[in-house]
């Protein structure tokens, strides 16, 4: 039964350098950022975001345990936002790490932290997925998100049609 843990403080700076390293990564390869400095600035964004680390307010940082006394297989981070006076949920990153991926670990996490959320009263829970990300589009949608817009990119150095 996966479990999840509120995220212990040595364990933050592993997860900030890793989620650092994968946030620039797929912003590069969607085309988004430049290589140079990318990892800088997924650090910088990183930091803004969770200025005071795991004590940071409205958010909520898991590593993500096989079961109450296992192994941990990732993370998952939310934060509580508030949109013109609708709380609602959103996912920064979820990590499984990948020797335990495919065996249900982020189904459990989503279903956990929803459960999670409801219980402080929010209604719905966001997140971005990169396009080319097709299987966590599967999952999001296997767990019932739905799309709430896209956004589109093309390079101009393509030939208009």
């Amino acid at each position: 039964m996966t479990v999840l843990v509120p995220m212990r403080e040595e364990e933050f700076n592993l997860f900030l350098l890793s989620s650092a390293t994968a946030y620039a990564d797929d912003n590069i390869k969607s085309g988004r950022w430049l290589p140079e400095g990318a990892h800088d600035r997924a650090i910088s964004e990183l930091r803004d975001l969770l200025p005071q680390g795991i004590d940071t307010p409205d958010n909520y940082l898991f590593e993500i345990l096989a079961s109450p006394d296992g192994a941990a297989v990732g993370y998952i981070w939310c934060a509580i936002q508030d949109n013109h006076g609708q709380r609602s949920a959103f996912v920064y990153d979820v990590e499984i790490k990948p020797e335990f991926r495919r065996q249900g670990y982020a189904t459990d996490a989503f279903i956990s932290i929803q459960e999670h959320l409801a219980a402080l009263g929010l209604e719905s829970i966001g997140l971005h997925v990169f396009a080319f990300n097709e299987g966590a589009i599967a999952l999001y949608k296997r767990l019932g998100f739905e799309v709430t817009g896209v956004n589109m990119q093309k390079k101009l150095n393509e030939r208009l049609t």
